[in-house]
């Protein structure tokens, strides 16, 4: 079943009696990572900031950014983040 994101991000989800859980990450802009949060703080979605740790209710701002994740109730570990983990080349506009 395809859920459209925006113009060119489809997520396509599979219907399986079993499946290995997955890590998705969404790197997004400062406006739609408080879109985003409040819509996890409101339908009081535990999040933590990291990726395997306890569910801290913090965000993680190590990078220079913010970002969280939570489990759903499939074991998929979701991402929101402001800063790309890529590296920015020599010299590349932030």
């Amino acid at each position: 079943t395809p859920v459209y994101v925006n113009d060119t991000l489809t997520l396509d989800f599979a219907e399986r009696d079993s499946f290995a859980s997955h890590h998705y990450c969404f790197h997004v802009s400062d406006d739609e990572f408080d879109g985003i949060f409040d819509r996890v703080r409101d339908a009081n979605i535990v999040y933590r900031s990291t990726p395997m740790g306890p569910d801290d209710l913090q965000l993680n701002t190590r990078m220079g950014g913010r970002n969280f994740y939570w489990t759903d109730s499939d074991g998929h570990i979701w991402e929101v983040l402001t800063v790309s983990y890529a590296r920015q080349e020599a010299g590349a506009a932030t």
